[in-house]
């Protein structure tokens, strides 16, 4: 996972940002498109399976919460 190998890193915050914002559908789920642009080719491909999993009704559930779960502690760590 991108986002193990540098938690801190712009890649990975903007991911995690996007991740808990597919969270939050009752607000539109509102992300900043333009900070697609901060991703590599790769990074963008990821995001838009977030995305597509999203509208697929994935971004919720047991399976999520612990990716959510992951995400959170890596972010936050040190």
């Amino acid at each position: 996972m991108k986002v193990e190998a540098a938690p801190h890193s712009a890649a990975a915050l903007v991911l995690y940002a996007l991740v808990n914002t597919l969270e939050r559908e009752q607000a539109g789920c509102l992300f900043k498109l333009t900070k697609l642009r901060d991703l590599d080719g790769e990074g963008r491909k990821l995001a838009y399976r977030l995305m597509e999993l999203m509208a697929e009704g994935g971004n919720r559930g047991a399976r999520w919460e612990a990716v959510k779960a992951r995400l959170d502690e890596l972010v936050r760590s040190g």
